[in-house]
């Protein structure tokens, strides 16, 4: 059964690589049902307090969203005596849960900082191919290109990035994403929508892609803030909580295995003695 979620507002599913930890009888026979179950927990909780420590790191960082680990406990089958199943499953990371709800809007005042209010992403050209964001805070390289805070270009509607002329004044950018200066269009800044966030997956630096059957369109009506970044949508409160949460229940799960394999001890040096 998987962990509920407990975010509102819009989600997005990014499903990682399935972690299931498991024992075959006679193969890993060294080490009982206990044994293993305290094991594979330890691990998770550790996968999970990364992802919590991840998120405290990025409170202050602009476009980020929240990740939760998702768990599947017990999937198929219950761990049971000897002649329970062959084969036993005890904890599985199902996944990862993105929470793609918006974040706050922080005003800045720099002309080229833009926000996006509702659903997409600012669509970036980088070497590796298109990758999409929700940091706005765009500047202008010696050559003019609009640039996302990564330095690459960032794309208009046509698919080429936007080129402002240094000499020619304010920019102005309206809500719909049009770039202008001095009266003059200089592009209008695309903004992807995707039928399912839960195709992009994180690549670092506050981007994501999508592959290239995901479904997307561009946004008709975006509605953009000019001076403008969206704030990360991490919530610090819930996250400290989840970490002690999670490090409560590390204790314990160690606390178990420490009293099972004393028991074990025990038990080994009561059948050795001599009857």
């Amino acid at each position: 059964m998987a962990r509920p979620l407990r975010w509102t507002g819009q989600r997005g599913w990014q499903k990682s690589g399935r972690t299931r930890h498991t024992a075959r009888k006679g193969e890993d026979g060294a080490m009982d049902n206990m044994m293993m179950i305290g094991l594979s927990q330890q691990q998770v909780l550790r996968r999970a307090m990364d992802i919590t420590a991840n998120n405290i790191a990025n409170v202050s960082t602009a476009g980020f969203k929240a990740e939760q680990l998702l768990v599947e406990a017990d999937p198929y089958t219950r761990a049971r005596a000897e002649d329970g199943p062959a084969r036993l499953n005890y904890v599985a990371e199902w996944g990862m849960g993105r929470d793609f709800s918006q974040g706050s809007l922080e005003q800045t005042g720099r002309p080229l900082d833009v926000a996006i209010t509702g659903d997409g992403f600012f669509t970036i050209d980088t070497p590796q191919g298109e990758r999409f964001t929700r940091d706005g805070r765009f500047s202008m390289d010696a050559a003019g290109t609009l640039t996302s805070a990564n330095g690459a270009p960032v794309l208009g509607e046509g698919g080429a990035p936007i080129t402002i002329d240094p000499e020619a004044g304010p920019v102005t950018i309206l809500a719909n994403g049009e770039v202008s200066q001095d009266g003059l269009v200089a592009g209008r800044i695309a903004i992807t929508r995707f039928e399912d966030n839960g195709l992009l997956s994180k690549i670092g630096d506050n981007l994501y892609t999508a592959p290239e059957d995901a479904p997307r369109e561009l946004a008709l009506e975006p509605v953009i803030r000019q001076g403008f970044v969206e704030s990360s949508n991490v919530r610090p409160i819930m996250e400290i909580t989840s970490m002690m949460e999670v490090s409560r229940a590390y204790s314990s799960v160690t606390r178990m295995l420490q009293q099972a394999d004393e028991l074990s001890r025990k038990a080994i040096e009561r059948l050795g003695r001599p009857g």
